[in-house]
């Protein structure tokens, strides 16, 4: 038997050791990594928000109610901004309802294994995050997966699997990999014919897609047709924490039955009052043009990129791969770019599969032109180097 130690050296000879890199300072376009200022190209901070003055301020005025909530929410860890917040979100996502967990990962492992159990059926994009595939395997739930963004499959499965049972579909948003759209328009097609739940999971999308920044589902004009929409608040909304927006029944019934929502101590009030001043901030004319600045970085960028002929794997949104292949040579091309002053990450497996391995790169409102297209550059002359491109 391996000894962990020999686990982790065989990792490091496979160029798939990770290790965490310290950023001094606050989140920007630009931040200090190791003594120096880089180009912050892999941050999921799409809007900016996480260092915006009134997100500070809102946060400021949230520690007048106390650094820490004390307790779950279900025993005395419920509070006034807890309400407010979830009563915003609702009326953000256009539900009855919403309800808090503190992490993307505590809500979709809650809220699928809440929904769904033993004699019930899932049928899950087979490039759904990974606290999707968990949240499924702890619901004892029969699991089915279907190729990504294969309707013709997805239905198959639904005429063939499931039985008696409930049935949930659930799929990313915007897939955090690949930077695409899941076809929620014929998702609410088939989950209506199908009698089936339909669950997204919009973290990539709330606050950046769609005229008001509600997300992959208004963008595509189906806001009504999703069942429970799954959002974060710790990405475009640049605070922290995440929520089910839903029907009162819904959210009734994972306050009951929800496990990572029962047992954790709720979120903190700084938290809550950044988190409803972020949402203040999307729907206010600094909102709409900052989602108009995002957008004309990612065109631009995505154009030097194809101008260089990098494969950028079908991205439709902020997020921008490129696609590499062999881990060891992802990683090369990630520290070659950190050496001149780029930062972004390596992606290579158990995140993506083998031989699929590539950069994640990820553009933000705050980055400048200019700036863009200088890394564009800096991206293509290393990646000719490579042998990339």
């Amino acid at each position: 038997m391996q000894t962990f130690a020999e686990e982790l050296e065989a990792l490091r000879a496979e160029g798939l050791y990770r290790s965490m890199r310290v950023i001094k300072g606050a989140q920007g376009s630009r931040v200090e990594l190791d003594g120096k200022q880089v180009l912050m190209l892999c941050s999921n901070n799409y809007l900016g928000l996480a260092d915006h003055p009134e997100l500070r301020s809102a946060a400021v005025f949230g520690v007048a109610f106390g650094v820490g909530s004390g307790a779950s929410r279900l025993v005395s860890g419920t509070m006034e901004l807890h309400e407010k917040l979830e009563e915003r979100i609702a009326a953000f996502k256009g539900t009855e309802r919403a309800l808090l967990f503190n992490s993307g990962y505590a809500a979709n492992t809650g809220i699928v294994s809440a929904l769904v159990g033993r004699g019930d059926a899932i049928f899950s994009d087979r490039l759904n995050h990974a606290s999707i595939i968990d949240g499924a395997l702890l619901s004892r739930a029969d699991l089915h997966r279907y190729p990504h963004r294969d309707m013709a499959a997805l239905e198959r499965l639904l005429q063939d699997k499931g039985g008696n049972g409930r049935r949930l579909i659930v799929t990313d948003g915007v897939f955090s990999m690949d930077g695409d759209i899941a076809p929620l328009q014929d998702l609410v097609r088939l989950a209506k014919k199908y009698g089936a739940l339909l669950m997204v999971d919009d973290a990539h999308g709330t606050g950046v897609l769609g005229p008001t920044g509600r997300g992959s589902g208004e963008l595509l004009g189906v806001m009504d047709g999703i069942d429970i929409h799954m959002g974060t608040l710790g990405k475009g909304l640049g605070s922290f924490g995440a929520y089910a927006a839903a029907s009162a029944t819904i959210c009734d019934y994972l306050v009951n039955k929800a496990r990572s929502f029962i047992f954790s101590t709720s979120l903190p009030p700084a938290v809550l009052a950044a988190s409803i001043a972020a949402i203040e901030l999307v729907d206010s004319p600094e909102g709409k043009e900052l989602r108009e600045k995002l957008a004309a970085n990612v065109a631009l960028f995505k154009e030097k990129l194809a101008q260089a002929g990098f494969d950028t794997m079908g991205s439709e949104t902020q997020i921008v791969p490129i696609f590499v292949g062999p881990a060891d040579a992802t990683m090369e091309f990630s520290k070659e770019l950190l050496e001149q002053g780029i930062f972004v990450q390596g992606i290579r497996p158990p995140t993506v599969p083998s031989g699929s391995c590539r950069l994640r790169c990820t553009i933000m409102a705050t980055h400048e032109a200019a700036e863009l297209e200088e890394a564009a550059g800096i991206i293509a002359q290393v990646g000719q180097k490579l042998g990339v491109v």
